[in-house]
């Protein structure tokens, strides 16, 4: 039976000479094994959409319990100008891997669409690593650890919030603050707007460059902490932020 199922491709591996597996993130069966045949050959049309990041309608003879066979791909979205950076394809690449990781815990299908907005607003020319941070604090609810930004994590105030520490678990007020470093008004501000925002309604992302920096501590910080998720591309991420 062909399927035509929507998905985009999150990694592959060679398998015997000329193919490989791709697994694909799709939109109504979580991550799925395609076997591409004769990828390595040089005429195979196969070959230019079976990277990462393809994000398309794969039609597969499907097997319910058993690697299905991939017969072509119609090309949704190409991500040009994502493909024509190296600073938004890394940050690309490593969403795919978050997604990656996060939908393995948790198999929740809405991951597939926060993937997906998010990478078409890097595709438009939205702040890369903006979006990539406002990504991850939605994963966040999804691995089970969500950090509190609506109260003081220590005594419940909504009232004189002063500081997030990934530490003690979100927001501190005035009174509870021991010590932690005090972050800008504006960090703590749009943490919560980050963690609820529509992606796809984002029409407007300026950030400044020391906020990003402070958000980003909080946000790699509080994963190191909490989520037992440990990739090499992020780490690729870092040392590109530090040039």
């Amino acid at each position: 039976m062909i399927k035509k199922i929507e998905g985009i491709i999150l990694s592959s591996v060679d398998y015997k000479e000329s193919s490989k597996i791709i697994n694909v993130l799709t939109k109504e069966y979580g991550i799925i094994g395609f076997i591409a045949k004769g990828t390595k050959k040089v005429n195979s049309p196969l070959t230019a959409v079976t990277s990462k990041l393809t994000y398309g309608y794969f039609h597969v003879k499907y097997k319910e319990n058993g690697l299905s066979t991939l017969m072509e791909v119609d090309v949704i979205d190409r991500f040009k100008n994502i493909k024509k950076d190296i600073s938004m394809m890394s940050y690309s690449l490593y969403l795919l891997e978050l997604s990656d990781r996060v939908y393995k815990h948790s198999e929740n299908n809405t991951i597939y669409d926060e993937l997906i907005a998010s990478l078409k607003k890097i595709d438009e020319g939205y702040d890369y690593q903006v979006i990539t941070n406002i990504f991850e604090l939605k994963m966040l609810d999804y691995l089970g650890i969500r950090p509190v930004v609506d109260e003081c994590v220590n005594c419940g105030s909504k009232h004189d919030i002063v500081t997030i520490s990934s530490y003690k678990g979100g927001y501190l007020c005035k009174n509870c603050a021991r010590g932690e470093v005090i972050v800008n008004i504006k960090t703590i501000k749009l943490l919560r707007m980050f963690y609820y925002v529509d992606i796809n309604k984002i029409s407007k992302l300026e950030v400044s460059d020391s906020i990003k920096k402070e958000l980003s501590r909080f946000i790699y910080d509080y994963y190191d902490r909490y989520s037992g998720i440990y990739l090499k591309s992020r780490d690729f991420l870092q040392s590109l932020e530090r040039i």
